[in-house]
């Protein structure tokens, strides 16, 4: 017989032997593997399901606000864009050397947005046929603004800054709110109050159940948003320099809810 059929039989009886003992190895792998699985803690038993009730319970902090912030504008129009660059950063240079004559910090004006945009006149054209001609645009110049955010950390003097705003001719002043500095305590204030509001129902639900508190189990909380009562405001200015009264500008008091939930697993 020719040698190298030989060897190719013998070849062929060796892959099926290697192929057989990697089956038997791997049965017996597996078979080790689920003993040892079924050895683990609660695998493989009937563990009994987990009794649970839920609570929830709501909190409430009030803060008086010592913070004022309100937003000025400052927009000007003009044939030609660097005319109207020019009047604009004037305007605002005199509006922030004022704040900062007033006793705001540098740190506490931010300028958030910058824009410059061309401002158009679209004429129609009367039609009684079609087609209809396209109307016509026309420039009539470009116009920049710039926007400023300011916070007041003296909150009494609010209503002077806005005041002195309106006499340097900004074009408007908007979005007057007041918040509180420090709210992450106000915050914990009003979610401890909930927590301890779920904490007594689920005593008092657990003694008309007659079950036992084992442990929390799982907590969600919602809310932790401030409702304001002083409402935001808005002036526009027009350009009018004349001198104005001081607004008054009472900053009520912000309220901070929290509602939270609390599941027990009981016996």
């Amino acid at each position: 017989m020719d040698s190298n059929i030989v060897g190719g039989v013998w070849t062929d009886r060796t892959r099926k032997v290697i192929a057989l003992l990697a089956v038997v190895v791997s049965v017996f792998v597996l078979a080790k593997a689920v003993e040892t699985f079924k050895k683990l803690p609660y695998v493989g038993r009937d563990v009994p399901a987990m009794s649970s009730i839920t609570v929830s319970g709501n909190g409430e902090a009030v803060a008086v606000p010592d913070i004022a912030t309100f937003s000025v504008t400052i927009e000007h129009e003009s044939l030609l864009v660097s005319k109207a660059q020019e009047s604009t950063t004037e305007l605002t240079k005199e509006a922030l050397d004022f704040l900062k004559k007033n006793g705001v910090a540098e740190k506490d004006i931010k300028t958030t947005a910058y824009n410059i945009y061309p401002k158009y006149d679209y004429q129609t054209i009367q039609c009684f046929a079609y087609p209809c001609p396209s109307g016509r645009q026309t420039l009539l110049g470009y116009v920049v603004s710039q926007s400023i955010d300011v916070k007041v950390r003296e909150i009494e003097d609010a209503g002077k800054l806005v005041a002195g705003m309106g006499e340097l001719g900004v074009t408007q002043v908007s979005g007057l709110s007041f918040t509180v500095e420090e709210e992450d305590a106000v915050l914990k204030e009003a979610r401890d109050k909930a927590i301890t509001d779920a904490q007594i129902r689920a005593k008092e639900l657990a003694r008309s159940l007659g079950v036992k508190l084992v442990r929390i189990v799982g907590f969600s909380e919602g809310g932790n948003y401030p409702i304001y009562y002083a409402k935001n405001a808005a002036f526009g200015m027009g350009g009018d320099t004349a001198s104005a009264p001081t607004p008054e500008l009472p900053a009520g008091e912000n309220k901070y809810q929290s509602n939270v939930s609390i599941t027990y697993e009981i016996r």
